[in-house]
């Protein structure tokens, strides 16, 4: 019994990755008018994360160089997507560009870029911290979380050991 609590133990605090989907330009899309610079300011675009753009056809995705960023080109594009809803994964640390490629959207404004840092294994993009003697203290959510929903890749696995090993605690009392 004691090593069947230590195992349900375990799989509680078992850190999971988290990840978050961003919508490009929330409710407006990819989309000329938007300012992408406001949009991701606040933002923290961490390995794991994957952005959604929504956009009609007559824009498209590229991703590019930082060079073809600033001035615009699409014709050395890393990556091109179309067809209305591109899940863009992040997985890479760094700086990542992508501009709409239809003539005059990007000089319009119509790019984006994200610094994307390390993987999180927490939805605020703390590290964790050790459990402590004292009583915590709340605190507010974390704007990361905010405008974005929490993909939990881990939970799966955790979920799938409880309900597994909970039927084996019961036969063993």
């Amino acid at each position: 019994m004691a090593i069947a609590a230590a195992f349900l133990a375990f799989l509680l605090v078992l850190p999971a990755a988290y990840a978050v989907d961003y919508i490009v330009g929330d409710s407006a899309g990819w989309n000329q008018g938007t300012d992408y610079t406001t949009w991701v300011s606040g933002k923290t675009f961490s390995v794991g994360d994957r952005l959604l753009f929504n956009y009609g056809s007559l824009h498209s995705v590229d991703e590019v160089n930082k060079a073809d960023y600033d001035s615009c080109t699409s014709g050395n594009a890393l990556q091109s997507y179309n067809g209305g809803n591109t899940m863009i994964s992040l997985n890479k640390i760094g700086p990542v560009y992508f501009l709409c490629p239809t003539f005059g959207h990007c000089s319009g404004g119509m790019k984006l870029g994200v610094t994307v840092s390390a993987a999180s294994t927490t939805p605020n993009g703390s590290p964790p911290t050790t459990p402590s003697t004292t009583t915590p203290t709340p605190t507010t959510p974390s704007p990361r979380t905010s405008g974005a929903s929490i993909n939990l890749y881990n939970m799966d696995f955790l979920v799938l050991g409880a309900i597994t090993f909970a039927p084996l605690v019961a036969l063993m009392g």
